[in-house]
């Protein structure tokens, strides 16, 4: 990837708020901005975790059930 390709990416994920930007000197440091992230987590990964997570469970379950 060149690196205006590079800098057009971080430009579109600064202005979703989905990066920070932090000068230091001559320096451009780019950091995740975790509250938008964990928003997007929230909204469209969260409802479906639930029911997985007590598949996985009740798989343990019966595996550990199998063993004993």
């Amino acid at each position: 990837m060149s690196r205006f390709g590079v800098m057009e990416h971080l430009r579109i994920l600064v202005g979703a708020h989905l990066v920070l930007t932090e000068r230091s000197g001559r320096n451009k440091l780019h950091h995740l901005n975790p509250g938008p992230i964990s928003e997007l987590h929230d909204r469209w990964i969260a409802p479906y975790r639930e029911p997985i997570v007590a598949g996985l469970l009740a798989l343990r379950d019966l595996a550990e059930g199998a063993t004993a």
